[in-house]
């Protein structure tokens, strides 16, 4: 089974996660992209309980529902310590007895820094890395020194894409509507639940 993950902290997740994931699986002939929303990101500090992730990992769920091919982990939400990718992959290698190296999404931005990640040596063993472009301008120096130190990976250029997870935040704040930005389930729970109000 070819599989790619796709770790992020969906925060909340919208149609631009679909059309990169969309995108990946038509472009590499995925069987599946497994979505795994990360309950404590070690590189972003969200403030948040159990319920606010809980929150992200449900709205996730609701993005793909309709997606055969998509399928949502909530490995992260069952570890106390954080979100460390590295040890995410290895704990799917055993759930999925993946036999293969699995795919991993990643923007251009956060590539260039993942030799300062956790383990990093380590991940680069369990993963070949798709890497999306965030802008037209990137480091290429820096991606040649990295293939050069073991990392595989393919970039792969994509549309851009119009929309983020911090838009939706301000809208949702001032109970503006989400049109074209997430699915209608995932605008529904948002203001069912009262999220991101506190958003300036």
């Amino acid at each position: 089974m070819k599989i790619c993950l796709y770790q992020g902290t969906f925060n909340p997740p919208h149609l631009g996660h679909l059309q990169v994931a969309k995108f990946v699986l038509e472009m590499l002939k995925l069987d599946k992209i497994l979505f795994i929303p990360a309950a404590k990101p070690p590189h972003k500090s969200l403030h948040e309980n159990k319920d606010e992730a809980l929150h992200r990992l449900n709205m996730t769920k609701l993005l793909v529902k309709n997606e055969p091919n998509f399928e949502v982990s909530d490995i992260e939400f069952h570890r106390e310590t954080p979100s460390y990718t590295c040890v995410t992959i290895k704990e799917l290698y055993a759930k999925y007895n993946l036999s293969e190296k699995p795919y991993f999404i990643i923007g251009d931005d956060a590539f260039v820094k993942i030799d300062s990640w956790y383990h990093t040596d380590e991940l680069k063993t369990l993963v070949d890395f798709v890497v999306l472009p965030r802008d037209e301008d990137f480091d290429k120096e820096k991606f040649e020194k990295l293939k050069n130190n073991g990392y595989n990976f393919q970039r792969l250029k994509m549309p851009k894409i119009h929309v983020s997870s911090t838009e939706i935040r301000k809208k949702a704040a001032k109970d503006l509507p989400l049109d074209d930005l997430t699915t209608k389930e995932v605008e529904k729970y948002i203001y069912e639940h009262d999220l991101y109000k506190n958003v300036d």
